[in-house]
């Protein structure tokens, strides 16, 4: 791929950064900067918000498109990445590090998302109601209306794919956006972005501004202008935009950190459970917010389980994101060593690395900011590589004998994203899945998402839902219509 430059999109306008700054982008498999984009500071952002309230406010003309016109619109999109999906694929593997093969599975999904919204919003919504005659014979209903000016805040570990998860329903829905894509990986961004540029968006319907969380994701969630803003990322962001956002009441939606449980009980398929429990924490680097990085094992299995997992992970391939290896880098270098550092606490905290545990740099691999896969035992519920998010391919193993007491293990934590139980009980299996504080729970298998089903956590892993008919709601205000079926007075005075 070319050496390219991102600029900002602005009132259907690609512009620079009213500073002109600059940043590079770096090819995280070998250090290398590979494009430039627009550094853009708060003046940007409310340039672009002014942009989306004009376009939504003003000609008004997405939000009162009919919503056949508008799926249309949407459909165009989907195919339009189809038909530019080897160069997003490519974007992805060089920006964020992720095996091709999962980079070009990102990019058939963020089809889909368009496709699945873009076909959602022709079907029924909203409700009518039966309601009692003390003021007449009365109808009411609801309406669902667009919520307005959405600003939109996304990270780097899935670049396309989580941009649309918000982009998709949101434009669907009527709003106009303020796109904010991580300043680490926007190259995929800037190609999404031309397809609303070659598409004919109406002006302003969607702007996009790449610059930091600190001037640009700050002006979003302050602004009075913005009538929403959802942000996925760490919990500590999450709570900053929270408190920032409440000084104009506007809604929120928040997907933010994990530290989910993977129970493993002894009558398990072996096979399976460590199969899974792999892609529960390696899948994307363990870049990944729902990643299964507390495995929680029935001590009778643990012998046995953890030779096998340990041979699995020592055999993953670390290289070049292009030729398809297992795993790849991690997105910086900063983020490597935040990773690294994780590692040595542990160590120091007493539980014992079965494996990994250092920066790798054999081969092609020398200059870029690769991780080996981490396993922990022998840990305990104190230490904090099993309470804080690492965010990166190091999984602990914790041990458990009752039914009770795995429960009371996967639910000790301030997260509850996402966690699963490995048993052939299915009656056993049902009862821990209960039992579980988890916005998403998996049975028998770890991370498989489905646009069509809602995705979110509780407690401080976040507020709302991505995808799903909910999702689609999250950006929709319900209005409610009463209507007199018999005009005239009542007598009440």
């Amino acid at each position: 791929m070319e050496h390219r430059h991102i600029r900002n999109f602005i009132d259907g306008e690609w512009r620079e950064s009213l500073s002109g700054d600059r940043k590079a982008v770096i090819n995280p498999a070998t250090g290398e900067e590979i494009a430039t984009h627009t550094n853009s500071a708060a003046e940007d952002a409310r340039s672009a918000i002014e942009s989306a309230r004009k376009a939504f406010d003003g000609s008004g003309e997405w939000r009162r498109m009919d919503a056949q016109k508008r799926a249309d619109i949407i459909f165009k999109i989907a195919d339009k990445i189809e038909e530019r999906a080897g160069e997003l694929a490519r974007a992805e593997c060089l920006n964020n590090g992720k095996p091709l093969r999962e980079a070009e599975a990102d990019v058939s999904d963020a089809a889909h998302c368009f496709r699945y919204y873009a076909g959602l919003i022709t079907k029924p919504h909203g409700s009518v109601y039966n309601v009692n005659e003390s003021f007449g014979k009365m109808r009411s209903f609801t309406v669902r209306e667009p919520i307005g000016v959405c600003g939109l805040i996304t990270p780097w570990n899935y670049p396309l794919l989580m941009g649309i998860w918000k982009i998709a329903p949101a434009l669907v829905a009527g709003n106009c956006i303020v796109y904010k894509p991580s300043s680490n990986t926007p190259l995929s961004s800037g190609i999404l972005f031309e397809i609303f540029d070659e598409i004919g968006l109406p002006r302003g319907t969607a702007n996009m501004v790449i610059g930091p969380g600190s001037s640009v994701g700050t002006t979003l969630a302050e602004s009075g202008d913005v009538d929403m803003v959802t942000f996925t990322g760490s919990t500590e962001v999450g709570q900053d935009i929270a408190r920032r956002a409440a000084g104009s009441l506007k809604k929120i939606g928040l997907e933010l950190g994990g530290k989910s449980p993977n129970i493993i009980f002894a009558d398990a398929d072996l096979e399976g459970a460590v199969e899974w429990a792999m892609i529960g924490i390696f899948f994307n680097q363990g870049e990944v917010c729902s990643a299964g990085s507390r495995i929680i094992i029935e001590k009778s299995l643990e012998k046995q389980f953890m030779k096998r997992f340990a041979e699995r992970a020592e055999a993953i391939t670390l290289g070049n994101p292009l030729d398809n290896p297992d795993m790849g880098p991690l997105i910086s270098e900063s983020h490597m060593n935040t990773v690294l550092k994780y590692i040595e606490i542990g160590k120091a905290e007493g539980a014992r690395c079965v494996c990994g545990g250092y920066r790798y740099t054999e081969g092609p691999c020398a200059s870029g900011f690769f991780v080996r896969p981490t396993i922990f035992d022998q840990c305990t519920p104190d230490m904090r590589i099993v309470r804080e998010d690492i965010f990166g391919p190091v999984a602990t193993v914790q041990t458990f004998e009752t039914e009770d007491e795995a429960i009371r293990i996967a639910n000790d934590s301030e997260y509850g994203l996402a966690g699963a139980v490995f048993t052939t009980d299915g009656a056993r299996a049902l009862r821990v899945v209960d039992e579980l504080r988890a916005g998403i729970t998996w049975v028998n298998c770890y991370n498989p998402c489905f646009t069509e089903a809602p995705w979110g956590g509780y407690k401080k892993s976040g507020i709302g839902r991505d995808l799903g008919v909910e999702g689609f709601e999250e950006y929709q205000e319900v209005k409610q219509v009463n209507i007199n079926l018999t005009p005239g007075p009542i007598g009440w005075y």
